[in-house]
């Protein structure tokens, strides 16, 4: 069985005639340690596939494991918990407390997790030892990117999942981020899933899914990943 387990999940909102079928019957599986690409244009169902992982909303049908937790049959305590020691979330708009620093912000993770990595290594680790002490309006938007990344690797976390990491970027910036993606994979050996409408960013993932219409149209292992400074974009 894959680390993580989609099978036969869906999302509808609303009822009756007026119902969003979001994700419709999504099956697929990807291996521990994988760095996944969600692809798809708008409205494909990425990000509520993505927030059905996260165990930031319920499904309302089908099943979702990762590792030995099923997470479709948590109650919100144990969801909590999970969100808490098993994911880490990286997000187009940082979401960075503008009134703490670049080290207060990745401390931030210490207070939710037990297992939490020191503070200070991980924004080294992400090329940011010079910039502990800056305040995100002090920051590029790559580095409060590469900020929000540390925060969420602080967490020590078995999966990281980055919706749209680059959207907010330029194409310079955004392969700095996606080289720094690709090296946590690496060197954490952590489960990465990235969703993006970027065709181009596909060709970096160990496997690519893509979704259509809040279905999954393809799920494929790619053997022979593209460096990021190998892509055109």
């Amino acid at each position: 069985m894959s680390y993580i387990t989609f099978d036969q999940v869906s999302k509808v909102y609303g009822t009756g005639e007026t119902a969003v079928r979001a994700a419709d019957q999504v099956t697929f599986g990807i291996e521990q340690g994988e760095l996944c690409v969600v692809l798809g244009p708008s409205g494909a169902g990425k990000t509520t596939v993505l927030n059905l992982l996260g165990g930031m909303d319920k499904a309302t049908g089908g099943t979702i494991r990762v590792g030995d937790k099923t997470i479709t049959g948590m109650r919100s305590p144990q969801l909590t918990d999970y969100r808490r020691l098993d994911v880490g979330f990286v997000f187009q708009f940082y979401n960075l407390m503008p009134n703490l620093t670049a080290l207060e912000n990745v401390e931030l993770a210490r207070q939710v997790s037990p297992k939490a990595l020191e503070p200070a290594d991980v924004l080294a680790q992400v090329g940011l030892a010079h910039r502990l002490n800056n305040f995100p309006a002090q920051l590029s938007g790559g580095e409060q990117q590469r900020v929000s990344i540390a925060r969420a690797l602080c967490k020590n976390p078995a999966l990281l999942l980055c919706d749209e990491p680059t959207g907010a970027l330029d194409s310079k910036t955004g392969a700095q981020v996606l080289e720094l993606l690709t090296r946590v994979c690496k060197e954490y050996k952590t489960t990465v899933v990235i969703i993006t409408h970027n065709a181009s960013i596909a060709q970096m993932g160990n496997r690519i899914i893509r979704m259509r219409s809040g279905t999954v149209v393809e799920n494929t292992v790619n053997d022979h990943p593209v460096k990021v400074e190998d892509i055109a974009w």
